[in-house]
């Protein structure tokens, strides 16, 4: 190795270096949730409910992942390993790379995005709240919890690879891995990973605690979002139907001007920009999946224009519905290679030298600026 490239490998956090020696034995399966989605458009992880846990590792690269917008009741955080990442949560964008650990705004329609030169793996670990805090816990537990539920729209919670709390929740992460992929099952398992998780969320409370958040309005946030959850299943079932506002406000109890300042908040978007990327996922889906016309795609997902269909989707995902079939679609995945190919910076990387993420993070395009057109065809 030359002296340039020794340097560059010494300047590795350690914390960071030894994660990623243990993920070299580990498989990273290739990310493609769109087709685990079940017929109304979402992703449903089953969990254990004596132990709600589960970690992912997958493999991101671009034009090899479909860019569903995704939202769930289970808390999550994510790492990238080789190179940068970005990931939208409702009206905002989270770039991040090699270290960083990203709180992930779980009940935001959230996703990854795709850029010229996106190729990283990614580790996610995902959970329920009552594995850490429940009712009847001691009063302290509920602080493990706040990085998820004090979040400030446009102030996403990314622990930096260069905070000093990097390298204990890094360390904890690494534990985490080898505890949850390792020989040991059953208790002794569960009890190592919890051990772990918590000194995560350990790290990552003490970066983003809130002093002023009281224990009742924790509890107070999170009985909104339980609440709006219900509304945002509901949403997934009658997507393709005509949905107000005010039929939305009725379902969860509000006055329909409450509705939409608590929908906002907890959902990071309006109801109807929600709705219509709703529809527009469950439209990629079909256009993968099956070989109805864009226009029968556009009917059957709540868009009775095509043209306006056109234009939000390809304002979505970048590109037009027939594009995004060329590509993505049953034709095209049956003759599309499946193995993943690391260009040469993510290459070294993964050997021990990595490219300049930093830097990188700074060149990844800026997302496109917000366009004022016609309103969604949702009723107020």
């Amino acid at each position: 190795m030359s002296s340039s490239r020794q340097n560059s490998a010494a300047a590795r956090p350690p914390a960071f270096a030894a994660l990623r020696r243990v993920c070299r034995s580990l498989s990273f399966r290739q990310h493609d949730i769109a087709r685990q989605l079940d017929e109304r458009g979402r992703y449903e992880l089953p969990l254990d409910r004596e132990f709600p846990f589960h970690v992912a590792l997958f493999q991101l690269q671009s034009g090899r992942f479909t860019p569903t917008w995704n939202w769930h009741e289970r808390l999550e955080i994510t790492m990238p390993l080789d190179g940068p990442l970005r990931m939208r949560m409702g009206r905002q964008a989270a770039d991040v790379v090699p270290g960083d650990l990203l709180v992930v705004d779980n009940l935001k329609l959230h996703n990854y995005e795709d850029f010229p030169g996106f190729n990283t793996r990614v580790i996610t670990v995902t959970f329920l709240p009552e594995l850490v805090c429940s009712p009847g816990s001691p009063s302290c537990d509920y602080t493990f919890l706040l990085p998820f539920y004090t979040m400030r729209e446009g102030h996403p919670h990314c622990l930096r690879g260069s905070d000093e709390l990097a390298g204990p929740a890094t360390l904890a992460l690494t534990e985490l891995l080898q505890r949850y992929f390792g020989a040991a099952s059953g208790a002794p398992m569960q009890c190592g990973c919890k051990a772990a998780l918590l000194q995560i969320l350990y790290a990552l409370t003490r970066k983003f605690h809130r002093t002023e958040v009281l224990r009742s309005e924790f509890g107070r946030r999170r009985r909104q979002a339980q609440r709006l959850a219900r509304l945002f299943e509901f949403v997934r079932q009658k997507y393709d139907e005509r949905i107000t506002v005010g039929q939305a406000a009725k379902l969860v109890h509000l006055s329909p001007p409450q509705f939409m300042r608590v929908f906002r908040q907890v959902a990071g978007m309006t109801f109807v920009a929600y709705v219509t990327r709703v529809r527009l996922t469950q439209a990629l889906r079909w256009l993968r999946t099956t070989d109805r016309t864009v226009a029968e795609v556009a009917s059957s997902t709540g868009f009775s224009d095509q043209s306006y269909f056109d234009r939000r989707f390809k304002r979505a995902f970048g590109k037009t519905p027939r594009e995004f079939r060329a590509e993505f679609g049953q034709g095209a995945a049956e003759n599309r290679s499946q193995t993943i190919h690391l260009e040469p910076g993510l290459r070294a990387a993964r050997d021990g030298q990595p490219a300049s993420a930093r830097s990188a993070a700074s060149s990844l395009p800026r997302p496109t600026p917000r366009v004022a057109g016609r309103p969604d065809p949702i009723a107020r």
